[in-house]
């Protein structure tokens, strides 16, 4: 991966406690995989996403993910036909999952085989929705958060507790503990990161500022929730350097990544560790 962060620089970026516990690398560690795809017409001027593009770039991503030539292939892999699936989205107002994204996601579910009544998808509702799903779909766009430093996959799996808040302490230290409850724990057959239009900088609660998103008209893919949350927050620093001209650390240490990998076992927060396959534009790609 170009631009690695080395132990070191992550200390510096997220004000040295977030990243404190990254362990050493050791070749008998787990590994993981992430796939980046970008296209230039993915949204327009406007912010309009464009459907047909997302799409392509969805099938593009998850046939490279998991290293089949077609899009069907991959999606079988995903689900199957007696699957109740749950697409967990996000719905905050001013950076929501985009309909479009859920729609293909939706179409290649029911392209695997998936009766479209078995299918649902929601948000604020899931504790009760998608409690019963036998395989979830986990997709967000990526922020920066007041609460957890950036916003990403592990924590969009927060309102399936009963009490939201309860892991707000520490940083969202212990966001990692949610993906054991019964309602998640081993469900999760994809995540998707979307970096369309991410959300680089701000303060205070539910933050907001146009002046801090940008068009990076990309997603991420990954089998693995902390990995894909790992490299976006990579992707949020590298944009903040861009923009600040130096390393400004995130006003919340985004501590709760590398908890969940190395307190919750959820999975590999150390970038040397993942593997980032970068596929489709490459202008201002920043990782």
């Amino acid at each position: 991966m170009s631009g690695l962060l080395t132990r070191r620089d992550l200390l510096k970026a997220t004000a040295g406690a977030a990243l404190a516990m990254l362990a050493p690398e050791s070749p008998a560690q787990k590994r993981a995989k992430v796939v980046l795809v970008r296209h230039p017409d993915a949204v327009d001027a406007n912010g309009k996403v464009n459907a047909e593009v997302v799409g392509k770039m969805l099938d593009e991503a998850v046939v490279a993910l998991l290293g089949v030539k077609k899009p069907i292939d991959a999606w079988k892999q995903l689900v199957k036909p007696n699957d109740l699936v749950g697409i967990k989205t996000n719905v905050w107002t001013p950076l929501p999952t985009p309909k479009e994204v859920e729609n293909a996601i939706q179409k290649r579910v029911q392209d695997a085989g998936v009766p479209a009544e078995r299918i649902r998808i929601d948000d604020r509702g899931a504790r009760v929705t998608l409690a019963p799903c036998t395989a979830l779909i986990n997709v967000r766009p990526v922020r920066t958060h007041w609460w957890s430093g950036i916003g990403g996959c592990i924590k969009n799996y927060i309102i399936f507790s009963e009490n939201p808040s309860s892991y707000h302490p520490d940083a969202c230290s212990s966001l990692g503990a949610v993906w054991d409850l019964p309602a998640v724990k081993g469900k999760t057959r994809l995540n998707i990161l979307l970096a369309l239009t991410p959300l680089f900088h701000g303060r205070g609660p539910h933050h907001w500022d146009p002046r801090y998103v940008w068009q990076y008209k990309g997603l991420f893919v990954s089998l693995d929730p902390v990995a894909i949350d790992a490299v976006g927050l990579h992707l949020i620093q590298a944009k903040r350097r861009q923009h600040f001209g130096e390393d400004i650390a995130l006003e919340t240490p985004p501590k709760h990544i590398v908890e969940a990998d190395v307190k919750y076992g959820l999975g590999v927060s150390d970038l040397r560790r993942i593997e980032l396959v970068k596929l489709g534009w490459k202008e201002e790609i920043l990782i």
